[in-house]
């Protein structure tokens, strides 16, 4: 999954115009030369930034886990009841709809989710889990922690899926998906 281009920025401008020409005609047959073409810039301008695309699709990924990280330590700093785990929830719903575009990206080119970009992503998603999970409580309510944040994942994803996007109507299934997050969290 990737953030939104860093707004107003030329690396916020190069990763916006490269997610654009990534997700017309796909990664593998879009150039560093077009994109910076688009830009009205040299190529050798477009290697101060980026050298390669890969770098253009990391610097997106990691952004998107900033945001993530953000979370985490905004949660860190807040007590720890069940308020606090359900506003996580609600942030990380609005994270993943506003993310969309680049999780629909990555959806559509799984060979860019390697393992390195995986493990990144596996070590938020641990985070947020530990946030979410009352150490104290059983197995079961730990493991629907877990499941809340997975049912706000795979809910984007199926949202995101040509076959499926017509199937619900979109605020119903965001809302419905927050509705069953916070009913995962709550103490059985």
């Amino acid at each position: 999954m990737a953030g939104q281009p860093e707004a107003g920025s030329t690396r916020g401008r190069i990763q916006a115009i490269a997610f654009e020409l990534f997700s017309k005609q796909g990664y593998e047959k879009t150039s560093l030369r077009e994109i910076a073409e688009r830009l009205n810039v040299t190529k050798a301008a477009l290697y101060y930034h980026f050298r390669t695309k890969e770098d253009i699709v990391h610097s997106m990924v990691d952004s998107y886990l900033t945001t993530i990280d953000e979370l985490v330590e905004w949660a860190h700093a807040q007590p720890q009841t069940l308020d606090t785990r359900q506003e996580v929830i609600r942030r990380y719903a609005t994270l993943l709809w506003e993310s969309r575009e680049s999780t629909r990206f990555f959806q559509q080119n799984p060979a860019l989710q390697h393992e390195e970009i995986g493990e990144k992503f596996r070590a938020r998603m641990r985070g947020l889990h530990e946030i979410l999970r009352d150490r104290d409580a059983p197995v079961a309510d730990q493991i629907r922690s877990m499941l809340a944040l997975l049912g706000l994942t795979v809910t984007t994803f199926t949202l995101n899926d040509p076959e499926s996007a017509g199937e619900w109507d979109e605020n119903e299934a965001k809302a419905a998906a927050v509705d069953v997050a916070m009913d995962l969290l709550s103490p059985r």
